[in-house]
């Protein structure tokens, strides 16, 4: 088992290893004293992994309760927000006692947000079962909801007190679903590891499963505790994400999350080429490691629709918005766009 501590505002270890659903009580134990224990998950992962995780959690000690959604990003929404809070009050749940979040990014989202909110806010354990919450999501304390004008506008910074990573759970992922969480291991190698980006582009790169989750989780670790709250080094992190957001939406979330983040990592390098930021054929570089992990690198939205998602992207600041743009593979910058040029840029990442 690997393990990898957080220096946060809360100060927790992520830990990484085959089937730790086994043993999620006996970990959580060590970190909080028995109590009540909400399990929020959604409809599919309930079926497959909620019995073993609270049959885990009432051996060491905790009484258990369970909370399902329906699966899905149509579903991170403030009515299901509503429907979680009103569950937990049901429960009793109270300050002392903790939620735990068991799924994939939307279930670690909303249910992270939930604790964040419930009675001011009370504490959460991460039990990540998909490979893009694994590598990216469930570290960092990012939690939201979608509104209905753009992703993530509602939500809180509220770190968890630990991450238990499963790997044995990616190998029941669909391969679509598989590929989202590959779409943010290959961002992280544009962002900051040529080295991880060449991996990526190998046939046996799976066989470092538990590495390549460790080597993410690092990198978003050095980020969060140098800027927990998002608001210089830790934005570099969006690479791909701000156009990624504005495509998820626009096809009404009918495109998975890390399917729009592999088109927006294609795109923005091809407006810095454009911008003679990046040499040119990096694009195209990204493109085939994409293309080889099954992900998307075109969209058929237009410019136009492109720009209406973006310019409500929650990173707007006042009149701009920073695009993280690479330099080179293994080297991002941060520039910051006048929202009246959004539109040129990407027609020029269309182009």
């Amino acid at each position: 088992m690997r393990k990898i501590t957080v220096e946060a505002s809360t100060s927790y270890p992520v830990l990484i290893g085959e089937d730790l659903l086994k043993y999620a009580g006996r970990e959580i134990g060590q970190y909080i004293h028995p109590c009540k224990a909400a399990i929020i998950t959604d409809d599919i992962v309930a079926p497959l992994y909620e019995k073993t995780v609270r049959i885990s959690l009432e051996e060491a000690g905790f009484s258990v309760c369970s909370f399902a959604f329906a699966a899905g990003e149509a579903s991170k929404r403030i009515a299901t927000l509503s429907d979680a809070l009103e569950y937990l009050a049901s429960q009793e749940i109270t300050r002392e006692d903790i939620i735990v979040a068991l799924g994939g990014g939307v279930v670690g989202d909303l249910a992270g947000f939930a604790a964040a909110v419930y009675q001011r806010g009370i504490r959460f354990v991460q039990i990540p079962t998909t490979l893009l919450a694994a590598v990216d999501s469930s570290v960092g304390g990012k939690t939201a909801v979608d509104l209905e004008h753009g992703k993530n506008l509602a939500g809180a910074f509220h770190q968890p007190h630990l991450v238990l990573c499963d790997t044995h759970t990616l190998k029941t992922l669909p391969k679509a679903t598989f590929a989202d969480g590959v779409a943010e291991i290959i961002k992280y190698g544009i962002l900051g590891n040529a080295a991880l980006f060449e991996k990526m582009s190998t046939d046996n790169w799976q066989e470092d499963m538990e590495e390549i989750i460790e080597t993410c989780v690092c990198m978003k670790r050095d980020m969060v505790q140098e800027d927990e709250f998002d608001t210089g080094k830790r934005q570099l992190l969006n690479l791909g994400h701000t156009l990624g957001h504005a495509i998820e939406q626009k096809s009404n979330f009918t495109m998975t999350h890390g399917h729009a983040v592999a088109i927006g990592l294609h795109l923005i390098a091809r407006a810095a080429e454009q911008k003679q930021l990046a040499p040119v054929g990096i694009a195209n570089q990204i493109a085939d490691t994409l293309k080889k992990n099954n992900l998307p690198t075109q969209t058929n939205f237009t410019a136009q629709e492109i720009t209406a998602g973006t310019l409500m992207d929650k990173k707007r600041r006042g009149g701009e918005i920073p695009f993280i743009f690479p330099q080179k593979i293994g080297v991002c910058s941060m520039i910051k766009i006048s929202v009246t040029d959004v539109a040129d840029l990407i027609r020029l990442a269309l182009s």
